[in-house]
């Protein structure tokens, strides 16, 4: 693996599966193996194969190295609640050092990586550990989703100061208009660009049903591949 992105959100449901599907759209397009991988999803329902999300199924979609659904998504939670209370209630426990040894095995599968975390930055995993932790202990440089909607600007910017805290590298953030009602758009947006010192990486505009193929291009994944 050249390099990894651990996609996180200013909220939870602001976008962050399909920015995931559109950088490995994107990646695609310039001709690189990308991978995918959402460590811990709730929400799952039963199949043939067992418990399988609908998320990591749309990752796996725009992947373009094959990996089974378990590689791609270890921990699959039935409810659809918070990962932590998803996990106790399924009577399951995961560290961070089992995700990170997950991870090991599959990373050499391709040159890039885009791991989906699940809600926001510092969600829990379990008593001790957070979400916040798995990009440091997988190696992955972080993007992070900003919905567009009022309240933005002091999400935005605590996440950003949340990240940097822990030492982890913010690749770049994208913008994802969620509420075209927004009065001053374009003004949150540049007032976010002014205090962010990483890449504005694209602004997905406000569209019923966003598909992967009409955002990939709105993304510049140049920054991302310009560092391996």
């Amino acid at each position: 693996m050249k390099r990894g992105f651990f996609i996180t959100g200013t909220d939870t449901g602001i976008g962050k599966t399909l920015v995931s599907c559109a950088l490995l759209q994107a990646f695609d397009h310039k001709g690189v193996s990308v991978g995918t991988m959402k460590p811990v999803a709730a929400g799952c329902e039963k199949g043939i194969d067992g418990w399988q999300n609908d998320d990591a199924l749309q990752l796996m979609q725009h992947a373009n190295i094959e990996l089974n659904y378990s590689q791609v998504n270890p921990v699959a939670l039935p409810p659809p609640i918070a990962p932590h209370l998803a996990l106790e209630a399924s009577g399951v426990i995961v560290t961070i050092k089992a995700l990170a040894a997950h991870f090991e095995q599959i990373k050499n599968s391709a040159d890039y990586f885009i791991v989906e975390g699940a809600g926001g930055w510092q969600v829990p995993l379990n008593e001790n550990e957070s979400m916040a932790e798995i990009p440091k202990a997988l190696g992955l440089d972080v993007i992070l989703v900003v919905g567009i909607r009022l309240g933005c600007i002091n999400h935005a910017l605590l996440t950003t100061a949340a990240i940097e805290q822990s030492g982890q590298q913010l690749a770049g953030w994208i913008a994802n208009i969620i509420d075209p009602e927004m009065l001053m758009i374009e003004k949150n947006i540049q007032t976010l660009h002014n205090q962010i010192a990483a890449p504005l990486l694209g602004t997905l505009p406000f569209m019923r049903g966003k598909a992967v193929a009409a955002v990939s291009d709105k993304l510049n994944v140049a920054p991302l591949l310009g560092h391996t």
